[in-house]
């Protein structure tokens, strides 16, 4: 990773942008570890109808952070032309993202259109789009060099205003939660061997 190393904090653990995008590759290997060798029958099994599979699991995850970053692109692009694309209470302000989650989504949540799963192309493809993010990730700590974090904000659609610390929180928390979705999944008693 050759790009800089920038502190943020404002009552949060103080983290850099490279520890915070070392986390996210991490909770990625995890994720790639958990899914490699599944064969398209397996990445395609819903343990009910109304579940996802594997293979749509990672979709999610791929429109997410795809989703994430753009927006958090466009914030600190806004932040640069000093024009933010946000304003308002950062009522998330000081806040890791596990205790943002606790206090602003329900048990279950629904996932927006945006980044709900179609069902299509296969798990190799998903996870090939997965590991495609990182160096976009990564391009995007480039672009928030030289601005402070806490005022880089774009709303999460279940959280509300989450600033670029807080955001690359959430990349790292969203896939180890789906990856506990995915273990579920490959223990279920129908899933194929």
């Amino acid at each position: 990773m050759g790009y800089y190393r920038e502190a943020i904090g404002n009552g949060r653990a103080m983290k850099d942008v490279v520890e915070l995008i070392a986390e996210v590759a991490a909770a990625r290997l995890r994720l790639v570890r958990a899914v490699e060798g599944l064969t398209t029958k397996q990445g395609a099994f819903k343990p009910a109808p109304e579940r996802w599979s594997v293979q749509e699991v990672i979709e999610h995850l791929v429109l997410a952070e795809q989703a994430g970053i753009n927006r958090m692109w466009q914030a600190a692009d806004g932040a640069w032309r000093g024009k933010p694309v946000w304003s308002g209470d950062p009522v998330n302000r000081g806040l890791t993202i596990e205790e943002v989650v606790r206090r602003t989504w329900r048990p279950r949540e629904v996932a927006p259109p945006w980044v709900t799963p179609h069902g299509e192309g296969p798990l190799a493809y998903w996870v090939a789009c997965l590991k495609g993010c990182q160096p976009v990730l990564e391009a995007l700590g480039e672009a928030l060099r030289g601005l402070d974090l806490s005022q880089v904000i774009f709303p999460h659609v279940l959280s509300g205003p989450l600033d670029a610390g807080q955001r690359l929180e959430f990349f790292r928390f969203h896939m180890d939660r789906h990856l506990r979705q995915i273990e579920a999944i490959k223990a279920d008693s129908g899933f194929p061997r």
